[in-house]
C-alpha cells in the first residue's frame, strides 16, 4: 500500500483534526448564497430575455428588472426565514421533549442509549462503558439523542443571517445582467444590449455553479455547465413567451 500524499497527512494531525472538528460546529450560510444566486440570475434575466422577445422598450427591463430584484428577493429571503426559524424551533422543541424523558424516565432514556450504541457495534463491558460516559453528561446525553434518535445537527442556523444571505446573493448576482442596460440608461450607449447581458450573465451562472459544487459531488466545471444549461433553458422559455406575447403587449 503506498503512503498518503504529505498534504493528507498533515491533514490529520491531531491539531489540524482538532481545528477542523472545531470549524464542523460553525453554521455555513454559503448554500443560502448560492441558492439566492442562482435565482437571482435566473429570473431576472428571464424578464429581460421576456422583454426582448415581445420587443418591448429597453426601459421595461429596467422598471421590470428592478421589481423582480426587490420583490422576488424579498419572497425567497422571507420563505428561507420562515423555513430555518421553524427547522430551529422543531428542534427546540426536540430538546424539551428529551430533556423531559430523561428527567421523568431516565432508565428508558438510558436504554435508549445502549441500543443506538449496540448498533454501532459495541456489545459487553464496551457498551455499558460508552453508556455510562454518555449519560453521566446531561448535555452530552440530549445532544447525542438530538442526533441519533431525532437526527439534528449539532449547530444551529441563524434565521435572520439564512435570509440575509439569501437576499444579499439574489440582488447582487441577479442585478448583473441588468448593469448594461442601466449604463445604456446614464449616457453610455451600448450597442447590442441583449447580448452583453446575455454574455454576463452566462458567466454569473458559470461561476455560480462552479460554487455549487462544493455541495455535491460534482466538478466545478460539470456543476457549472449544468447550472449554465438550467439558465440559459429558462431565458429561452421566457425569450419564446415574450415573442408569442409580443401582440399583447
Amino acid at each position: 500500500m503506498g503512503r498518503a500524499p504529505h498534504s493528507l497527512v498533515e491533514d490529520h494531525t491531531p491539531d489540524a483534526v482538532s481545528a477542523r472538528l472545531e470549524e464542523r460546529h460553525k453554521p455555513s450560510y454559503l448554500h443560502d448564497f448560492i441558492y439566492g444566486a442562482i435565482d437571482g440570475a435566473v429570473t431576472t434575466f428571464a424578464v429581460v430575455a421576456g422583454v426582448q422577445g415581445a420587443s418591448l422598450d429597453e426601459t421595461i427591463v429596467i422598471i421590470l428588472g428592478v421589481a423582480n430584484l426587490v420583490a422576488d428577493g424579498f419572497s425567497m429571503a422571507v420563505s428561507n426565514f420562515l423555513g430555518s426559524r421553524a427547522e430551529r424551533q422543531q428542534r427546540e422543541r426536540a430538546r424539551r421533549v428529551e430533556e423531559r424523558h430523561i428527567r421523568e424516565i431516565p432508565e428508558g432514556e438510558r436504554e435508549e442509549i445502549r441500543q443506538i450504541f449496540a448498533a454501532k457495534g459495541f456489545k459487553g463491558e464496551d457498551l455499558e462503558k460508552v453508556v455510562d460516559v454518555i449519560t453521566s453528561d446531561p448535555e452530552l446525553w440530549i445532544e447525542t439523542m438530538m442526533s441519533e434518535e431525532h437526527g439534528f445537527a449539532s449547530t444551529t442556523r441563524n434565521e435572520f443571517r439564512a435570509a440575509a444571505s439569501t437576499f444579499a446573493a439574489f440582488v447582487a448576482i441577479g442585478a448583473l445582467p441588468l448593469i448594461v442596460y442601466f449604463l445604456d440608461a446614464a449616457g453610455l450607449k451600448i450597442a447590442n444590449l441583449f447580448v452583453w447581458s446575455a454574455a454576463i450573465t452566462g458567466v454569473a451562472f458559470f461561476i455560480v455553479g462552479a460554487l455549487k459544487s462544493r455541495f455535491v459531488d460534482q466538478s466545478a466545471w460539470r456543476s457549472g455547465l449544468e447550472t449554465l444549461a438550467i439558465g440559459g433553458l429558462a431565458a429561452a422559455l421566457a425569450y419564446a413567451a415574450g415573442a408569442l406575447l409580443q401582440g399583447v403587449a
